[in-house]
């Protein structure tokens, strides 16, 4: 469903836009499409007085699974947040361990102090972290908006799995543009 409106009390979160993920080969939005629609619509929501979250990864899951381990320790300003993003010190920072912006962080707490309705997602990757935040926002009760147009993912079908056949069942969707427009 294309996005109808925005909550009053609405959140923009960035999932991931940090230079190791980044600089990674997505598709079908290229990364620097991404970066600059986020860029863009945070400045939007700091300009209406809305908040922006900026969520970075710096670890994974504890317990076994298939995908085969990088090579190596990351560099050391993997997990740094892209400068295009212009983190402002009234941002909401968070920091994961796991795909998911809220599962072992205080997202959740933050929100509600603040009496937010509504998240507006963005970042990569598509059907990892923006997909698992979508999903835990949705059971958290807030209203979910997924911006199509900002966010990519290491593999297309993943990406076009999620925005397809998994978004439009957790919320709605929309461009960055349409986004914007709501914003008014």
């Amino acid at each position: 469903m294309t996005a109808t409106t925005l909550d009053p009390r609405t959140a923009l979160i960035v999932v991931d836009l940090q230079k190791g993920i980044a600089g990674m080969p997505v598709a079908p939005v290229p990364a620097q499409d991404v970066i600059a629609r986020s860029a863009a619509l945070a400045a939007a929501f700091r300009a209406k007085g809305l908040p922006v979250v900026l969520v970075n990864v710096t670890g994974g899951a504890p317990g076994r699974n298939e995908a085969p381990a990088r090579g190596g320790q990351p560099p050391a300003d993997w997990a740094d947040l892209v400068a295009e993003l212009d983190a402002q010190d009234s941002d909401i920072r968070v920091t994961k361990q796991t795909w998911g912006a809220f599962y072992g962080t205080d997202l959740d707490s933050q929100l509600r102090r603040r009496g937010i309705t509504q998240v507006v997602l963005t970042g990569i990757a598509t059907s990892i972290g923006v997909e698992s935040t979508a999903r835990f926002a949705q059971e958290y009760g807030y209203h979910v908006t997924v911006v199509t147009d900002a966010v990519s993912d290491m593999s297309a079908e993943a990406h076009a799995n999620s925005v397809e056949r998994i978004f439009p069942r957790l919320g709605e969707t929309g461009t960055a543009e349409e986004i914007t427009k709501l914003l008014g």
